[in-house]
């Protein structure tokens, strides 16, 4: 028997989210299982536990799009008993059962190795959000970004994917701006990095004219909507903005003039299905572009039976930094 988060619905379509003791012929069919160390608190995961089950198809269910663990068993050669992995993405914890169980059953295929330098712990507490942040960044790298060019802009910055997007940009010698509506988080900002912050009001509404003075090197967009649409119109010429989330809004109400006369790039960041070899690229250099100093200081340390409210916390915008869930406690 293990632990693990399961969501219910009731006839009458209301869901709720507790801890409950499950056996292992509980688990969907897979070809490796996983005794889950760490998992993590993501958006996506505070829709899954909450009022409505938010992305869940089918019930009961197990959230947690993250985890890191050791494999128990495997029917594929790639994965040994012992290998030390790491899972995010695959609509795992949304169509297929996830990380907030002491056990899981998934594809080959979605598991990536753990790289060396890091231990399962510090691979929740990076996450889709960290990986989210370093695809990001490789993205901006493609196109041009390199240190000395100017600001790095990183909107949502007291935000998972920001907080690790701004720790390490300052790592490898950017410049970073970091928006934020919370003022009182100066202090935890500064520490990771950035070097100055930008009042979320100050890039909040979009403006009549197209085009502003040129400003950011680059930019790390987590907010999309009417931001978005701002910053587009202050980056230098030939910049780019790596578009990875819509906490703002999905609608985006900008005009083409940026990419016309400066030549600004939108690249869209997908962290769901991104190729394995291209996985594991980015989790090596989370290895060693992030400093683990001040990763520790994004932490939030919780266990199972606090993630429903902290599922409520994350919908609300009061999560700062990473939760990083002992699954394997109690």
């Amino acid at each position: 028997m293990f632990k693990a988060l399961v969501v219910e619905k009731d006839e009458d379509g209301t869901t709720r989210a507790a801890v409950q003791e499950l056996s292992e012929d509980r688990l969907p069919e897979a070809e490796v299982t996983v005794d889950v160390e760490y998992s993590t608190l993501n958006y996506k995961d505070g829709l899954c536990i909450g009022p409505g089950g938010g992305l869940v198809r089918s019930y009961p269910h197990v959230p947690g799009i993250d985890f890191a663990g050791t494999v128990a068993a495997s029917d594929d050669p790639r994965y040994a008993p012992g290998d030390k992995v790491v899972l995010t993405g695959w609509r795992v914890g949304e169509a297929h059962w996830g990380g907030y169980s002491q056990k899981a059953r998934v594809r080959a295929d979605w598991l990536v190795p753990l790289p060396e330098g890091l231990t399962t712990r510090d691979a929740m507490a990076v996450g889709t959000a960290g990986l989210t942040a370093m695809l990001a960044i490789m993205a901006l790298e493609d196109h041009g970004l390199e240190p000395g060019r100017g600001e790095v802009l990183v909107t949502g910055a007291s935000g998972g994917v920001g907080s690790v997007a701004t720790a390490i940009l300052s790592h490898l010698g950017y410049e970073v701006a970091a928006v934020t509506g919370r003022p009182e988080n100066e202090a935890y900002l500064k520490a990771l990095g950035a070097s100055r912050l930008v009042p979320r009001e100050d890039l909040a509404e979009t403006v009549k004219r197209p085009l502003e003075s040129e400003t950011w090197a680059g930019c790390i967009d987590a907010v999309g909507g009417a931001m978005l649409a701002r910053v587009l119109g202050q980056m230098k010429h030939g910049a780019s903005v790596a578009a990875v989330g819509l906490a703002g809004g999905a609608h985006l109400p900008a005009t083409v003039i940026p990419f016309l006369l400066r030549g600004v790039n939108l690249l869209g960041i997908d962290s769901v299905t991104q190729p394995y070899a291209k996985r594991v690229e980015a989790w090596r250099r989370i290895s060693s572009d992030l400093p683990m100093d001040r990763l520790e200081g994004m932490i939030r340390p919780a266990v199972l039976e606090e993630l429903p409210e902290l599922g409520a916390d994350i919908l609300k915008g009061r999560v700062k930094g990473r939760v990083v869930v002992d699954v394997a406690a109690g």
